[in-house]
């Protein structure tokens, strides 16, 4: 198992930046519903960065669905500050997901006040929900957010589709609901055009 540590965070709180920010979204490579990013501060204490590397606090990928909702939880609660922003499937749909991923990453880190922002990926630290404790934390608070959207508004919303299942993403179950009722408002009308 991939464990992330805090030595980027270190490092910056050596050089005198206080409030250190790790930021992540989810939901990205989804045939329906928002893509979502949180921004998470964890205060500069080590032994509760240590505390929650113990918990498992780690690229939400790599957590079932029950530890996520637990440490979702902890988080929030040892963090300094946090904050959830999403890209509407109408901006996806009209400007392209790559745009609504900076739109969401960018809202989400000027809303928080950091001194110095981790991002995960490309222009950022690659894998950075593996390596940093920051970045982890926001991707398990974001993937917890959008999870229980799918799973229970959208799901209520628009049962034919079964989104508690599937989240949103091209799952075979997905492809035949498609198949049988068509795409209702919240599927991402490009990448089902080119997936299908």
């Amino acid at each position: 198992m991939i464990t992330p540590t805090f030595d980027f965070e270190q490092e910056l709180w050596k050089k005198g930046y206080k409030r250190i920010a790790g930021v992540d979204e989810v939901g990205r490579g989804a045939w329906a519903g928002p893509l979502v990013a949180a921004v998470v501060i964890l205060p500069d204490n080590y032994k509760l960065l240590n505390d929650l590397i113990k918990e498992g606090v780690r690229d939400s990928k790599l957590i079932t669905a029950k530890k996520r909702e637990k440490l979702a939880k902890i988080i929030k609660e040892a963090a300094v500050s946090f904050t959830i922003v999403e890209s509407s499937v109408m901006v996806i749909n009209k400007r392209g997901v790559g745009f609504a991923n900076k739109s969401a990453l960018k809202r989400a880190a000027k809303n928080i006040g950091a001194d110095w922002v981790l991002v995960d990926g490309l222009g950022g630290i690659v894998k950075g929900d593996q390596k940093s404790v920051s970045i982890a934390s926001a991707s398990i608070i974001a993937k917890v957010y959008r999870d229980n959207l799918m799973s229970n508004l959208y799901n209520e919303k628009y049962p034919v589709y079964e989104f508690f299942r599937h989240k949103g993403y091209g799952t075979k179950l997905h492809q035949e609901r498609i198949k049988e009722y068509g795409i209702c408002r919240i599927h991402r009308v490009k990448f089902i055009h080119c997936n299908m």
